[in-house]
């Protein structure tokens, strides 16, 4: 966020390496984790209403094809707008605050969940959902390839219940999607941010999607559209790899106890990733 945000003209970071050498100097390591309390109260319910509408689609178009896997994957990514959209202001927002401060001289926000009642009181339900074209925008076909990528990956390693380096192959292929579902949306991330961070010094300098795209673009060049994109892929890697492996993991072991017989659309031991 701080790299995609920063001032052109006066810029604090050189990328993303000195950027986390400067907060952890400047803010102490404690810097690295503001605005963790928001994901931590989103992310549960982003996570269950993603694998649950992605799966209950996939159910609802029938044939588990490469087609339908990312259009479940789509319509799972715009549903959980809703919960993501305010999620990532009140993050953008507390990450924000006191930048290059160790102790905050001036603090706005106490936590995520005063920051968005903060916002709510001064700009209403549109404050709350400042960003939420743009976030539809990325999330939509970002998750499409989230899961279409998932899919063939699992599907061309062969991974099966039965064998011992499923984990591993999960994994890899968790963190794949994870980078290319990221790689296939990244620059309206950027926009994403810019507008949800526009106004924090009490300045406003977009008017929408298009006015943020057209400065940004005169400002910076084409390069603007990949700010921070190191440290995002660095972070997709791991989350994505555990997130689809508990979740391909926990199903096959719970579909193994025959738990679940009503979460039967086919031969899903054999074929983890259409779970």
């Amino acid at each position: 966020v701080r790299l995609q945000v920063q001032n052109v003209e006066k810029p604090l970071y050189r990328g993303t390496f000195h950027c986390f050498q400067s907060i952890i100097k400047q803010e102490s390591a404690f810097g690295l984790y503001k605005g963790i309390g928001s994901p931590m109260m989103g992310l549960t319910f982003i996570n269950a209403l993603v694998f649950g509408v992605q799966g209950n689609t996939l159910r609802a178009l029938g044939k588990d094809t490469p087609l339908n896997q990312f259009l479940a994957g789509s319509a799972a990514g715009a549903i959980q707008c809703v919960i993501c959209c305010p999620m990532e202001l009140a993050k953008t927002r507390m990450q924000l605050q006191g930048t290059g401060e160790y102790k905050l001289k001036t603090k706005n926000y106490k936590n995520s969940l005063d920051c968005l009642v903060k916002i709510y009181q001064k700009e209403g339900l549109r404050g709350i959902n400042r960003g939420m074209v743009s976030t539809f925008i990325r999330e939509t076909p970002s998750f499409g390839f989230y899961f279409l990528t998932y899919d063939c990956m699992t599907r061309y390693l062969g991974c099966e219940a039965e064998d011992s380096y499923v984990i591993p192959k999960l994994l890899f292929s968790g963190g794949m999607s994870g980078i290319v579902s990221w790689l296939s949306t990244y620059p309206m991330d950027v926009i994403k941010s810019r507008l949800q961070a526009d106004g924090v010094g009490g300045v406003t300098q977009y008017n929408g999607i298009l006015d943020c795209v057209r400065k940004s673009y005169h400002e910076e060049g084409w390069r603007v559209f990949t700010r921070g994109l190191t440290s995002t892929l660095l972070r997709a890697f791991p989350v994505n790899a555990a997130t689809f492996a508990t979740v391909t993991v926990f199903l096959m072991y719970m579909k193994s106890e025959d738990n679940l017989p009503e979460c039967e659309p086919g031969p899903v031991i054999h074929q983890p990733s259409s779970l």
